[in-house]
């Protein structure tokens, strides 16, 4: 892809963070799923996941940032 700025290596940290992002509410027994901390632990995991698939990340376009190799 033309626009894509998050590189293999990258892509495979933020889909572990986006698993341990969403396991997060089910594994700590102090946090519920439906709370704010829950909530935004989802969050977290959506955009880990959206950010791993589409190799696009919205931050690093905004600082000039790529970890994907030129094409």
């Amino acid at each position: 892809m033309k626009f894509a700025n998050v590189g293999r290596a990258d892509r495979m940290i933020r889909l572990v963070l986006g698993l341990v992002f969403a396991a997060i509410p089910f594994l700590v027994g102090s946090i519920e799923p439906a709370s704010a901390l829950g909530i935004a632990s989802f969050v977290a995991a959506a955009i880990m996941f959206v950010t791993a698939t589409v190799k696009f990340c919205p931050v690093y376009g905004l600082f000039g940032m790529r970890t994907a190799p030129k094409e």
